[in-house]
């Protein structure tokens, strides 16, 4: 009896099964399908030898045993072919009810196969002890319902790719050309009986590439990876599972001279604490976060407090090193649409470090899971808004209050969203900012005024500028200057035509980059004035130091000094200063003749509000400065 092949595919299994064994496992549903598969491919090479003995013995063996073992052999490779679609199916169908009705049905088919296999007619040869095969009705039952099975597994790949791990895939494409390959060789030489052995390899393969449970754990802490959560998290989803969690983040110590070498000392210290807890897994989510994940809410309620008394004491070899973490605790993880939005809202919560507590921690909470779904949102109108063309510039007059006529305007942001309503921009200014798309924004809106520029020339408007907004943002971004610069030059730009309005906050982050900006751009022509005077973010030490020929007073400041008499002797201190400086002055947020009137009795250089206009679309803009000059007239 020629058994060689299959006892090396035996070997290659256990072998296999030691290593796996060994390994620390977070119980996946891959995991539990690829276990299933194995026991199957095992049992078809032990069954694939009980049948080899049986035909080799079957003139003295009952022709019922020997029918049996035949069938119940080739019965294990339906079931070979049925696990191929269970384990694809773990990708596709994350929903666990949808997952259980589909490889439900597939079972039932698998059943109704084996029953037909065990129904029909099985015709056997023994020619010698190394050509021994089976055929007849049963065998063809066989061949069809493992092709159906194969079958049904490229579709379902082909189908739902984007679904799938790509590396499943392929490794199950692997297998089906592997175990196809072989059977149609054992066809044609009948004495190479390699389908049980190629099950095996495909096995290993499987193996390899995806349930190495090694692959799940980050090799330098023991922890599972980033890659694990986002699975396991998906699966507890998918099943309405309730789970918590809660992330440790090592922020800071409390010995400020603790070496690199100590402080990973102390942090590998920590996680073995967190790994010895039982009933939770623990996972590396970034290099300097840690996060916990508990089937059980109360267990996670006490388990965090039972962490953050522990960080009361020291740690490292004489207890003197006292770490002092950020904790983020997500008591339902369901208040999230989807699992991989978890990750989501850890980011947002670390990026918006106000949200911690004085203890030094934040509770994920549907407010905040609101907050992050309505940037994510703001995020996505303002990508439709670039990419659709929906930015748009408005502008307001700006009145000079010596030459009784306007003199200039500032143009102001607007976008658009799907249905072309305009949404302001306090909605989605600090959501700009913060994720970087402020720079592009500047971009499109200095470039539309710079074709407003050339189209209509400011002279023949009577303008002598138009005011274009700075972010912080903006200010130190490195190619601001070049980038600006390139506008102007393509649309022909006289740089005297552009004054461009900063904060003080623009100089805060990245000085250098801020001050090398605006001495390009001071070199090309270009003037700047200071926004938001008035409302803390700027000072007259700024004003000396920055070289602005235009300080702008906030409409806050404006109101203030029109209800609070102590606001007007600060007021006109800082008027006479600034006018001392030789800078004009423009008091924004004018609403009212009363206040026009005010301003220009104080010598208020300029004047812009409701007063005279809101912010206008470009075409409307021109239209009321070209009226306004006929009444001049």
């Amino acid at each position: 009896m020629n058994i060689k092949v299959q006892c090396c595919g035996i070997v290659l299994m256990l072998v296999i099964l030691y290593f796996y064994g060994r390994q620390k496992k977070i119980r996946l549903n891959t995991e539990k399908v690829f276990l299933r598969m194995f026991c199957i491919i095992m049992t078809g090479l032990v069954t694939d030898i009980l049948s080899l003995a049986a035909l080799t013995h079957m003139d003295s063996l009952p022709l019922w045993l020997v029918d049996f073992s035949c069938k119940l052999y080739i019965s294990t490779l339906v079931l070979v072919a049925l696990s191929g679609v269970l384990y694809v199916c773990v990708d596709i169908y994350k929903e666990s009810s949808r997952y259980r009705k589909v490889t439900g049905a597939y079972c039932i088919v698998a059943a109704v196969g084996i029953v037909l296999i065990f129904i029909l007619p099985i015709d056997k040869t023994c020619l010698n002890e190394d050509v021994m095969y089976t055929s007849g009705p049963s065998a063809l039952a066989t061949y069809a319902f493992t092709l159906f099975f194969f079958a049904a597994t490229v579709v379902l790949m082909e189908r739902h790719k984007k679904e799938m791990n790509p590396r499943r895939r392929e490794a199950v494409h692997i297998w089906i050309a592997l175990w196809m390959s072989a059977a149609f060789i054992q066809f044609l030489f009948k004495e190479l009986l390699i389908v049980g052995y190629v099950g095996a390899v495909a096995v290993m393969i499987i193996y390899l590439l995806l349930e190495n449970p090694e692959t799940n754990l980050d090799r330098q802490t023991g922890l599972y990876n980033q890659n694990t959560l986002q699975q396991y998290t998906a699966e507890l989803y998918g099943k309405r599972a309730e789970f918590s969690l809660l992330s440790l983040i090592f922020s800071r110590s409390r010995v400020s001279n603790m070496t690199a070498e100590v402080e990973q000392q102390v942090k590998m210290e920590v996680i073995i604490f967190i790994l010895s807890i039982p009933e939770t897994y623990a996972f590396k989510n970034a290099e300097d976060e840690v996060i916990i994940l508990f089937r059980d809410r109360e267990k996670a309620e006490k388990c965090r407090e039972m962490l953050k008394n522990r960080f009361e004491f020291g740690w490292g070899e004489e207890g003197d090193i006292f770490v002092n973490p950020s904790w983020m605790f997500l008591p339902d993880a369901y208040v999230v649409n989807k699992p991989e939005d978890i990750s989501y809202l850890l980011r947002y919560a670390r990026q918006n470090s106000r949200d911690f507590a004085e203890d030094n921690t934040v509770v994920l909470d549907k407010t905040l899971a609101g907050r992050m779904y309505d940037e994510r949102k703001t995020e996505q109108l303002l990508v439709n808004a670039i990419d659709n063309d929906r930015v748009e510039v408005y502008y307001q007059p700006i009145f000079a209050t010596g030459e009784q006529r306007f003199t200039s305007a500032e143009a102001l942001m607007r976008i658009k969203d799907a249905s072309d309503q305009i949404v302001l921009p306090n909605t989605f200014i600090n959501v700009a900012e913060k994720n970087g798309m402020i720079i592009r924004l500047g971009e499109i809106v200095f470039e539309k005024v710079c074709g407003f520029l050339q189209e209509n020339h400011p002279k023949q408007l009577g303008l002598h500028y138009i005011e274009v907004n700075l972010s912080a943002v903006q200010c130190t971004y490195e190619h601001l200057a070049e980038s600006f610069i390139r506008i102007m030059e393509q649309y022909e730009i006289d740089p005297s035509w552009v004054n461009l309005e900063i904060t003080e906050s623009a100089s805060v982050s990245s000085k250098k980059i801020f001050l090398e900006n605006i001495r390009k751009l001071m070199d090309y022509g270009i003037t700047f004035s200071l926004d938001d005077f008035g409302t803390g973010q700027s000072n007259l030490n700024y004003i000396v130091e920055m070289p602005v020929n235009i300080v702008k007073f906030d409409r806050s400041m404006i109101s203030a000094y029109f209800e609070n008499g102590k606001a007007k002797y600060v007021m006109d201190a800082a008027m006479h200063m600034i006018h001392g400086m030789r800078l004009k002055i423009v008091a924004e947020g004018i609403e009212t003749k009363e206040q026009y009137d005010t301003m220009k009795d104080l010598g208020i250089n300029y004047v812009q509000g409701y007063y005279f206009s809101r912010p206008l679309p470009a075409g409307d803009f021109v239209g009321f400065i070209q009226r306004s000059r006929r009444q001049e007239r």
